[in-house]
């Protein structure tokens, strides 16, 4: 999954420049616009992460999602990665969407029909359509959270300083910058409290999950892992009773039925078999089963 998040976004930003020479404006299409404004969509608020608007832009955030975005694909699986991902992401989005309205009470641009901006007078609704939101930076902050809440004594090393920093350190730092930052005030065309915004909802939600395992496994830990580890301890069972059940009702000795050892050795190759699959699916869930491989855990499953 992260390596198709980084094809995506990588795909985005080369056509954001072809199309750009054809007259066709990806980031006035699909850019996160303030909700008040007439170029708004809710559809923005999933695709404006996926939009940059530079080569330094997206190189820092496509380093930042490999470098840590796989590591925490691993500890939960594709689906609920990309789950917390693209809620980090909206909940930037909704976190700038909240300090634009709140910059637009504040200035009173709504009592006024035009405004004076960069010496060039526009109607106030062209003005807040200017305020357009992109890069996957707050998705990517709440990667970040989660790595540090995840791994916080992992030491990293981070440029410029010479010795190791420990995660849960480098998180608080990052916060720290993000707030002075922003309330240094505007003028970076950086949306610090976007960054913040996805770190926020992203530690809610692991928050949640932590005190609610049941809707999504436990911390680093998915629900389907449980499900299927109660999957192998009932057919473990299963097979203990039906081998004492067949101990009881053994009837006399038939040379045409299989001994004790062969069917002991049956039965010890399909316990491998199934603890293979088992295994496959922890690794890369269970969409990359074969079709005799998931026939097989249902066959399994019903015993």
């Amino acid at each position: 999954m992260t390596k198709n998040l980084l094809v995506v976004n990588v795909l985005a930003f080369i056509a954001t420049f072809v199309l750009e020479r054809s007259g066709i404006d990806l980031t006035r299409m699909f850019g996160l616009h303030f909700f008040l404004a007439s170029e708004f969509r809710v559809y923005q608020f999933f695709t404006y992460m996926f939009l940059h608007g530079g080569f330094t832009h997206i190189l820092f955030n496509m380093f930042a999602l490999w470098m840590f975005g796989s590591v925490i694909e691993r500890v939960w699986g594709p689906k609920k990665f990309l789950f917390y991902y693209i809620c980090c992401g909206v909940g930037a989005g909704m976190t700038q969407e909240l300090v634009q309205y709140i910059s637009y009470q504040m200035e009173g641009i709504a009592a006024y029909q035009y405004v004076s901006a960069g010496g060039v007078q526009m109607t106030t609704d062209a003005y807040i359509n200017l305020w357009t939101t992109i890069g996957a930076s707050g998705a990517v902050y709440g990667i970040l959270l989660a790595f540090g809440m995840i791994f916080p004594n992992e030491r990293l090393f981070i440029i410029p300083f010479p010795f190791p920093i420990k995660a849960k350190w480098l998180i608080v730092g990052y916060i720290a910058i993000e707030l002075f930052s922003a309330m240094s005030g505007p003028g970076d065309g950086v949306a610090h409290m976007a960054h913040l915004g996805g770190m926020l909802f992203g530690f809610l939600l692991i928050r949640y999950w932590q005190h609610h395992p049941d809707s999504s496994g436990r911390y680093g830990r998915s629900n389907g892992m449980d499900f299927f580890d109660n999957m192998k301890r009932k057919f473990e069972e299963s097979q203990r009773k039906r081998r004492a059940n067949m101990d009881m009702n053994r009837e006399e000795p038939d040379p045409r039925r299989e001994s004790d050892e062969e069917y002991n050795a049956r039965q010890r190759r399909n316990q491998e078999e199934i603890d293979a699959i088992l295994d496959k699916i922890r690794k890369s869930g269970y969409d990359s089963l074969t079709k005799e491989e998931k026939r097989r855990l249902f066959e399994q499953s019903r015993k």
